[in-house]
């Protein structure tokens, strides 16, 4: 019977859960406030960690501002994850900005309006349609 999950997506998903916690209660940096870890992606031989993150304030001077903070608390997270996981080692950690949420929006605003000129112009058929 095949594994559900390999271990690295086992890994991956519980050091997302460990650093959800650990960067809103354990980092004190304010430019790392109102971030959100979103996924990690882990490396075959799990020594490096793409940590994708979001923030609510899409501002592209936050958003570098929030990059540069929590790689500066990367060592302090690493050693806070080696603390509560067991793992011989822990993967070096490396924080990106998630832009998915944004452009997931994006796409959301350009299908709201789509939807509306559909809407207007199928009524306009009508109405011209009805004058016949």
């Amino acid at each position: 019977m095949p594994k559900e999950y390999s271990r690295s997506t086992r890994v991956a998903e519980q050091l997302r859960r460990e650093l959800s916690e650990l960067v809103r209660w354990q980092v004190k940096d304010p430019r790392a406030q109102d971030v959100s870890v979103t996924e990690v992606e882990l490396s075959k031989d799990l020594a490096y960690a793409k940590v994708f993150f979001s923030r609510l304030d899409e501002d592209a001077d936050a958003i570098k501002e929030s990059t540069q903070a929590l790689n500066r608390a990367a060592g302090f997270l690493r050693r806070e994850l080696g603390k509560s996981l067991r793992m011989r080692h822990v993967p070096e950690l490396r924080f990106l900005y998630d832009d998915s949420l944004a452009k997931g929006a994006h796409m959301d605003a350009l299908i709201a309006t789509a939807r509306k000129r559909d809407e207007e112009n199928s009524n306009t058929d009508a109405d011209e349609e009805s004058s016949d």
